[in-house]
């Protein structure tokens, strides 16, 4: 997920993609320990997806960036 693509989401759909791919991550570290790992860099991928959403949730918070797109 890039970022732009973050910035133009809303509060709501943030929290819920970063509920969505806290459950990813959770279940790939899983897979990851019992050896039933398709694509090793994926765990990278949602992780690095994960910390976009809560550095464009923070940004908001602290008045950084805009608030929620204006559509």
């Amino acid at each position: 997920m890039k970022i732009e693509e973050v910035r133009s989401k809303k509060d709501a759909e943030l929290e819920f993609d970063l509920a969505s791919l806290n459950k990813e991550l959770h279940d790939l570290r899983f897979k990851s320990a019992t050896g039933n790992m398709q694509s090793p860099s994926s765990i990278r991928m949602v992780r690095r997806s994960v910390a976009r959403i809560k550095t464009v949730m923070a940004e908001r918070v602290q008045g950084i960036r805009d608030q929620e797109p204006q559509q």
